[in-house]
């Protein structure tokens, strides 16, 4: 497995870390939940983006040299 193979492998599972916090939040919105939990799940989406950008950064430039 290449590097870039890696590192998308790792994007994914970020991705799929970040789908269920959303649908955790989007339960919690739905049955009233408490504003600074929502603020603090907000944050951990945000986190989570990040994170998947840079994967997605590093596996470009993986793949961009052949590794």
């Amino acid at each position: 497995m290449s590097e870039s193979d890696e590192l998308l492998g790792r994007a994914e599972g970020l991705l799929e870390r970040l789908r269920t916090r959303v649908d955790a939040l989007e339960a919690s919105a739905a049955s009233g939940g408490d504003v600074d939990e929502a603020v603090d799940g907000l944050a951990e989406i945000a986190e989570l983006a990040r994170e998947i950008e840079a994967e997605l950064q590093r596996a470009r430039q993986a793949a961009d040299a052949g590794t």
